[in-house]
Parts: structure tokens; sequence; C-alpha cells
């Protein structure tokens, strides 16, 4: 296959032909900018708090969110923070390459963990769940109230994120499955509670990407990667979902552009009718983070693995 473009072999080809390496490079880059611009996702007086893993999609938002500031002329306070969940064989070297992938690009980098702030690991918190909760459940409440807390503490504004298109067809498929319709207008390019001071907002710069693209940008620019899967990750819903939303796409290409666009159109009209939630939201008794209840998620299940 030969680029659109120019005379040089393709490396990928999209719905409008296929692309070499370089214009491969710049049309990914320009539509993360155009996804950044289009839904405000940045602003000039932000502190923005890049949540890392050392995984693809966090590497490149937050390479792609230094270079952006960096093409505007923004001054921008950027820092990054991950989360130690304590999974053996997986985590620690996901961290040596992001600590590399830091240093080697400037950036300040925060790491928090399960065992200093819980007391636990989240091996060993499922080990003694006497719920049916999944390892995915205690790790995804877990890591949404770390990052929103330590971001917050740190001064961020923005809590930018690598979740891409495969992610996000994936989570309204799962609420729609679930019936969570409460969660459908807090999710987005823009995420979160808005103007609410326990909540800092998350924003999606790679929302328009589809993970193949994601994969082959890392690859092509030699980013440090090894794409290990967390090893609980096939004991998840989301995987399920994952499995299902692959198998269409197979069949039927578009399937998961379609999910989001038919979700984007219907947004304006779910937000407003969930415009007063952020009225709900309480402060925990136990930590004083923000919940929906008197105990937040993070402590309840902390109170069931002690």
């Amino acid at each position: 296959m030969q680029c659109i473009k120019c005379q040089h072999k393709g490396v990928i080809t999209l719905q409008h032909g296929s692309l070499c390496k370089q214009h491969f490079i710049n049309y990914f880059e320009d539509k993360v900018f155009k996804t950044i611009n289009k839904y405000r996702l940045l602003e000039r007086s932000d502190t923005l708090c890049i949540a890392t893993s050392g995984g693809k999609d966090s590497l490149t938002v937050l390479y792609l969110t230094k270079k952006y500031l960096q093409r505007y002329q923004m001054k921008n306070k950027l820092f990054a923070l991950a989360v130690d969940e304590g999974i053996s064989n997986y985590r620690e070297q996901t961290l040596k390459d992001l600590e590399e992938f830091c240093t080697n690009h400037d950036v300040e980098l925060h790491v928090v963990s399960n065992k200093e702030e819980f007391g636990i690991t989240l091996e060993d918190a499922y080990a003694k769940n006497s719920t049916n909760k999944k390892p995915c459940n205690i790790c995804g409440v877990w890591r949404r109230y770390l990052l929103n807390k330590h971001a917050r503490t740190l001064g961020a504004t923005k809590v930018v994120t690598g979740h891409n298109l495969d992610d996000e067809a994936q989570v309204i498929l799962m609420n729609i499955f679930k019936a969570n319709t409460k969660l459908a207008g807090r999710i987005g390019p823009v995420s979160g509670i808005d103007e609410h001071d326990l909540f800092v907002q998350r924003v999606k710069p790679l929302y328009m990407c589809s993970e193949k693209e994601v994969r082959l940008y890392t690859l092509l620019k030699g980013f440090n990667i090894k794409f290990t899967e967390c090893p609980y990750s096939k004991q998840g819903y989301r995987h399920a979902i994952q499995d299902l939303l692959n198998e269409f796409e197979n069949k039927y290409k578009g399937t998961k552009q379609g999910i989001i666009n038919s979700f984007l159109s219907m947004l304006p009209l779910i937000q407003e009718a969930e415009k007063n939630q952020s009225a709900s939201i309480k402060q925990c008794v136990k930590c004083s983070e923000p919940a929906n209840k008197e105990i937040c998620n993070a402590c309840s299940i902390k109170e069931i693995v002690s």
C-alpha cells in the first residue's frame, strides 16, 4: 500500500486511505490537538495533572499534552501522577518505564500507592475480599479516589487521562447494559462533576483516537513500552464488552466511532437532565473525600478487606 499524500510506503490504512509514517504521525497529532481545541480541554490558567501508568495511552497523552503547550506557547504547570496498585510482576516494570520517560522529557512525577493510602495492596485486598467484587472493581474505585485526591492536593485544576475511543465506547456500552443512566452525563471528552470544590475535572485528549492508532503512534515514535496487560484485566466486566465490540468492529467497520458519535449527539440532553447532580455530593464521614452517600466507595472497600 502507498501513502495517499506521497510516494512512501503506507503504515496504516484508514477510512480515507493509507498513510506513511510521517503523514500518520501528523494526522494523529492534529486529531489530538483538534480535540483539545474543539472541547476546550486545556486553558492557559490550568495546572495540569497527567494521570500516568507507563502504558501506551498515558505516555502518549503525556507527550502530546506537553507538545501542545509548547506549540501554543502555553506556560502551564504540568506534572505526572501515577498509582502503584501493588500488582506483582506488572506495575513495577511500567513504573520503571514511566520514570525513565519522565526523566527524558523533563516531567515532574509523583507516585502514590494503595499500600500507603489504604494499608493494603490490590493483590492482598482481592485475596481478603469477602464479596463478589472483581479486582477491577476494587482497583477502579481506589484509583479514581487517589487520582482525584492527590491531583487536588498538588494543586491541579485538570486531570488529563489517556482514555481512547475504544475505552469510551466500552464505557458507554457498559453503562447502557447496567442501566447506569446517572453516570452517562459525567463521561465524554470532559468528564466528572463540573464546578465542585472536591472534584478535579478530567479531560481526554485521545477521545477520538482508536486504540490501534495509539499503539501505532507509540511504536513509530519509539516509546519504550512493553505492551503488557494487567494480569487481572480478563476477569473484569469490561473485558467481555471489549471482546464484543472488537467482534462487531471486525464485522462492521465504524461500530466504535458510531457509538461515540451517537453518544456525543445525545450528551447535551443528558447533561441538561442531570445538571443538578453536584447538589447530591457529600463528604465521606471517614475520609472527607467526595461521596454520594455517608461513606465513600473507597472507604467501604477498605472496611471489607481490612
